[in-house]
């Protein structure tokens, strides 16, 4: 057993605040009580105890819409005439960077993002791989650096027509056999999704093809919707109706399916994500950098859509993206008192709401009964701390870096800013070594 305590609890039960004098017991990966420090050490004298100093004690980060793969090309010259738009920054970059990938590129860009989502905090992610040069196992080579790092994961490869049909059925192949294989663990730390580029790059066929393959399975679509004009223009000019349209027509939302973006989307369109109660993720930093738009997030809310929060691969720093999305949408909205409320929501209760879509037992809160998700971070508030300006606090002093331990699945994965039973040195150097080769290739 293991004892948490000695500093400030934000339970995320109703924005509970505990003080130092309560404690959070652990017991496997469950949160077995929260309560009492000083009476929980007295019944279990056994348990082990880690001592906040004084901290904030707070669940684990939850990303949901990441992209690993897009690490190595953190520094990389894509040796191309700048874009202009965004089909030509996913000409120029990320689809020749997905099609040179090796599995031994996958393996290390996995490992450093696990070290660095840990590092930020970040405890459960959902991503979303593409590797066309190396499709076949890509995703369970994902998976054994999850497993080295402890880090909980949602896994799905992106369907897509654009490298021709023997690419496509390799990656329908690699959903189906990973998703078997997530669903036999019966396990909530590994899941997987049937992962969807995005309607301008599937053809009807392929659609068909995937919802057939798809069936039985239980897992959900992982699909960029209308992230770019293009997406809309495309679907309308070919099918003529609009993304969210078309993909509904082909039983790809509902409750388990989560819908990036959804920059462009119209009224019409929000109405059938809450009629089908299908997931949005907005991703602040990377609409921004892309150059694509300011998603209609806080309408959605408003219309009573889960709106979650990710970081499209942009960073593994989701206090980042929730410092962002803050400022977008005033900026966007002109209106100054815009998304103080739902962006917060967005992160802390909108993404545990959608991983409990997808996995057995409740996350994201400090609770008995919760998985044992669990960060400290070092902040010492200059001003008083209270239940109604928790948010307040986190927005404009936490950021990921401030992670000292995080304990993942009722286990220590990070104590004192030291990632324990890995060899960090070596996976950052073999990280540079590899990622040099494959820039040399593209």
């Amino acid at each position: 057993m293991l004892i948490v305590g000695n500093g400030t609890i934000i339970t995320r039960d109703n924005e509970k605040i505990l003080d130092s004098s309560n404690g959070i017991l652990i017991d496997g990966k469950f949160i077995k009580e929260v309560g009492n420090l000083k009476i929980i050490k007295e019944k279990f004298p056994e348990a082990s105890f880690i001592d906040a100093k004084g901290m904030l004690i707070m669940p684990g980060m939850i990303n949901t819409h990441m992209h690993i793969y897009s690490s190595f090309a953190r520094g990389m010259d894509s040796k191309s005439t700048p874009p202009k738009d965004f089909l030509q920054i996913l000409e120029g970059l990320w689809w020749k960077l997905d099609r040179t990938l090796t599995l031994e590129d996958i393996k290390y860009s996995a490992l450093v993002t696990y070290l660095d989502l840990i590092k930020n905090g970040t405890t459960t992610i959902f991503d979303h791989h593409a590797s066309a040069g190396a499709v076949t196992g890509s995703l369970f080579t994902i998976a054994e650096a999850a497993k080295a790092l402890n880090v909980r994961s949602s896994l799905c490869y992106e369907v897509s027509d654009r490298d021709g049909e023997e690419i496509m059925l390799q990656g329908i192949n690699e959903n189906v056999d990973f998703i078997k294989y997530a669903n036999s663990l019966k396990d909530d730390m590994l899941t997987g999704m049937f992962g969807l580029h995005a309607s301008f790059t599937l053809s009807d066929k392929t659609l068909d093809l995937v919802k057939e393959k798809s069936d039985g399975l239980n897992s959900g679509f992982h699909i960029h919707a209308a992230e770019g004009i293009l997406d809309e223009e495309e679907s309308e000019s070919k099918y003529g109706k609009r993304v969210i349209e078309r993909l509904n027509d082909f039983n790809i939302l509902g409750e388990k399916t989560l819908a990036i973006h959804c920059t462009h989307i119209n009224e019409r369109e929000m109405e059938i994500i809450k009629s089908t109660n299908t997931t949005v993720v907005h991703n602040p930093e990377s609409n921004m950098g892309n150059a694509v738009g300011c998603s209609p997030a806080i309408d959605m809310m408003k219309k009573g859509i889960t709106v979650g929060l990710g970081t499209d691969g942009y960073t593994c720093d989701m206090f980042e993206s929730m410092k962002t999305a803050n400022i977008l949408h005033k900026h966007n909205l002109k209106d100054p008192s815009a998304a103080w409320a739902e962006v917060p929501r967005m992160l802390f209760e909108n993404n545990r709401i959608i991983t409990e879509r997808h996995i057995k037992n409740k996350i994201g809160i400090l609770k008995e009964g919760a998985i044992a998700d669990i960060i400290i971070a070092d902040y010492t508030p200059h001003t008083p701390l209270t239940e109604d300006n928790i948010n307040f606090h986190i927005l404009f002093g936490v950021s990921g870096r401030c992670t000292e331990t995080s304990i993942i699945n009722g286990k220590v994965v990070m104590k004192d800013r030291e990632i324990l039973g890995i060899d960090q040195e070596r996976i950052y150097s073999k990280s540079t070594e590899i990622s040099k080769k494959l820039w040399d290739r593209i």
